[in-house]
């Protein structure tokens, strides 16, 4: 394996910076302002400022609100990243299977990914809307009471289905690449021995898709956890009665709207330690059981 070497020494260093600077300027200065805010109460017109410690991780993990928002964090994350890697894995299974036409079906597949996601939100909105959706209608004519906008289980339901629909096009992107490196010979020497393509897949394919299932797996888990709020934000902004008021949208209530500078700031801080410390978790347990080639 030949070792890369540079002519000139300050050429690696020139050519980190722009990443390096891009990185201080907008991820550890907003963390570290938002550490800093988290520890001073601030009247909502920013006039003034008083330290008072950790006074606002304590009302904050005090606040049934808060642990509600937790709860529906964990319960949309969970179900949005099984959806979206469930429904991208199985879309690049059929489109690997497909013999024409492949490039066709990967275009129209991809496509989803390059809406914003509060286009998204209002799309799947507009769709299920009860009072002129196309599916809220017909929900509606089939008996069901859909009005997500009311009862906050078909909310819950709805953007979980939209913020999953956005991210699929992410994952069969992945899935579709692991999928072809797969050489073809493992393939035909099952199929010889008499494996089916159902025991193929879940004897070759699916154990060799293992590092890309990990990795697409932290993508999505982090994905639910920032990357929805323009869906909720348009979808439901929250409600009906924070039934969708995920941690990241709650702080943008309390510090947004409610003006609560220092505890949305607290919030920002515990949130940024739960997706810290679920990534550990994953890369500590979930990747023994990687395989990499």
């Amino acid at each position: 394996m030949r070792r890369t070497t540079f002519p000139n020494k300050v050429l690696p260093y020139l050519l980190l910076a722009p990443q390096i600077a891009i990185t201080l300027v907008f991820f550890f200065w907003p963390a570290g302002q938002a550490l800093w805010q988290s520890l001073y109460r601030e009247d909502p017109w920013g006039l003034s400022s008083v330290f008072v410690g950790l006074d606002n991780f304590t009302r904050v993990l005090g606040d049934p609100n808060y642990l509600h928002s937790l709860q529906v964090t964990a319960t949309f994350s969970a179900a949005t990243a099984v959806l979206a890697l469930a429904a991208g894995l199985l879309f690049a299974v059929m489109v690997d299977g497909i013999a024409r036409g492949k490039r066709i079906y990967q275009t129209l597949l991809i496509w989803p990914y390059a809406v914003a996601p509060a286009v998204a939100g209002m799309l799947w909105l507009f769709l299920f809307s009860p009072a002129m959706g196309t599916f809220g209608i017909l929900l509606r004519r089939a008996g069901v009471a859909w009005d997500p906008l009311l009862d906050g289980t078909q909310a819950f339901l709805l953007v979980t289905v939209a913020a999953a629909w956005k991210q699929v096009s992410y994952n069969f992107i992945f899935f579709l690449a692991g999928l072809q490196a797969i050489p073809k010979s493992l393939h035909e020497a099952a199929a010889i021995d008499g494996a089916g393509p159902l025991r193929r897949f879940w004897t070759i394919a699916f154990p060799l898709l293992s590092p890309v299932s990990f990795y697409l797996l932290v993508v999505n888990i982090v994905y639910a956890f920032f990357d929805t709020f323009g869906v909720i934000h348009a979808v439901t902004g929250g409600g009906p009665a924070k039934a969708t008021e995920t941690l990241v949208y709650k702080v943008f209530n309390d510090g947004y709207v409610g003006l609560d500078l220092g505890a949305s700031s607290a919030q920002s801080v515990i949130l940024m330690a739960i997706v810290i410390a679920l990534t550990a978790v994953q890369f500590r347990y979930v990747e023994k059981k990687v395989h990499y080639a």
